[in-house]
């Protein structure tokens, strides 16, 4: 609602279903125009615009660029059902509230884009209404609704699995390279589902290294012929870290969707592309990248149990390392210890890692749980005089168990 004049006391759009948190193509957009006056006003017009676009703008040099492109157009002339056809100026009245009803039909799907706002432009759908009146600027009010274009991601072309391989002979390291190839069962998926992910390592340098994998959002905006990319890392896991002369693999290792807005490919003058980028962090070279695209949709397969269950039957998870050791279930004897299996350092320092963020990566040493002692068993004897044939000493009575 707009700041009212001394004249007008409302002035304001109120949708149909005010709940309706997003509208799809060929969805109904509908609602009214609500008007209460002061004191006596003359209102010439009272008209409704529908309005869909996407705008880019941003500075490049002393340049600014700056883009826009249309996706809906509306206009509509609102009357009251007792107005007059043959007077073009009504009055409006203080103590009446009165109601202009509006509405029309979005375009088909395939014509729209979702409703986006990034750091370099934005898509926006807003009602807009105009209250004219003579010898005076019009007054104006503005409501913004939310559209998003339903995105499958059951089509055949992102059911298929994607799969790189790369390998890369590190900078400053001849003694050795490094290489990864990664596969995942498919390239369509929804919020908080999990991506399953497959990999094999091999570091046969001389550096420590450590694999990752992250999504990352890629924004492009286009604006007077030039192109800006902006690009995100949403979320990341990372596995263990892989000595010289080592492998490694990921079987079934997991990386949730967030909550983020689905792949916008329909629009001409910004797109917003996703990707799973599983990467080697090598000390004193360039990171080994590769990226498996994805695509972010509106419908899933529902198949998060699916991935749930992936993630518990892998055998490379990082809680399933080499520091995850099991225990036996019933406790063994003293006998059974035969060495002293604690570090002295039990947090040691590997490598610092320079990527972004992220922590540095430490080496934790297993956190080993001893038994219980045995059970004692608590045995008595009696007495008896000093025997010089078998030199057997008298127990004494104080301490009469045995350890």
């Amino acid at each position: 609602m707009v700041a009212m004049t001394k004249r007008v006391k409302t002035f304001q759009i109120t949708f149909t279903d005010p709940c309706k948190t997003f509208y799809c193509g060929g969805d109904k957009v509908s609602g009214r125009v609500e008007v209460e006056v002061n004191e006596v006003t003359r209102v010439s017009a009272v008209k409704v615009l529908g309005v869909g676009r996407a705008k880019v703008g941003y500075a490049k040099g002393k340049q600014r660029c700056r883009q826009e492109a249309e996706y809906l157009r509306y206009e509509e002339v609102l009357r009251l059902d007792e107005q007059p056809t043959e007077n073009k100026n009504i009055y409006r009245k203080p103590g009446n509230k009165y109601e202009y009803t509006f509405g029309f039909e979005l375009p088909q799907q395939g014509q729209l884009v979702s409703s986006y706002k990034g750091k370099f432009g934005y898509v926006e759908y807003f009602v807009k209404a105009l209250m004219e009146r003579p010898q005076q600027p019009p007054l104006e009010c503005k409501k913004p609704f939310e559209v998003e274009e339903p995105l499958d991601v059951n089509t055949p072309d992102l059911l298929v699995s994607g799969m790189k391989e790369k390998k890369v002979t590190c900078m400053f390291i001849p003694d050795g390279q490094v290489s990864l190839n990664a596969k995942i069962d498919r390239r369509g998926f929804c919020e908080g589902e999990d991506i399953c992910i497959n990999a094999k390592f091999e570091n046969t340098c001389s550096r420590i290294v450590v694999p990752k994998a992250a999504i990352i959002a890629k924004h492009t905006y286009q604006a007077n012929g030039r192109t800006k990319v902006f690009r995100q890392k949403l979320s990341s896991v990372r596995g263990n870290h892989i000595i010289s002369g080592m492998c490694d693999a990921w079987q079934g290792k997991t990386i949730r969707v967030p909550k983020i807005k689905p792949s916008m490919l329909g629009c001409n003058i910004i797109r917003v592309e996703y990707a799973l980028m599983i990467y080697i962090h090598i000390p004193g070279s360039e990171k080994l990248i590769l990226e498996l695209p994805l695509v972010i949709g509106t419908a899933g397969l529902g198949s998060r149990s699916n991935s749930v269950s992936s993630q518990e039957g892998s055998v490379s998870n990082s809680s399933q390392s080499w520091v995850s050791l099991r225990m036996p279930s019933e406790p063994p004897s003293y006998t059974d210890i035969t060495r002293d299996c604690r570090l002295d350092q039990p947090l040691t320092p590997l490598l610092d890692d320079f990527d972004g963020d992220d922590s540095p990566i430490f080496m934790t040493a297993p956190a080993f749980q001893f038994p219980p002692p045995p059970v004692y068993t608590e045995v008595s004897f009696s007495a008896a005089p000093f025997d010089k044939a078998t030199f057997t000493l008298p127990v004494s009575p104080i301490r009469n168990h045995l350890c």
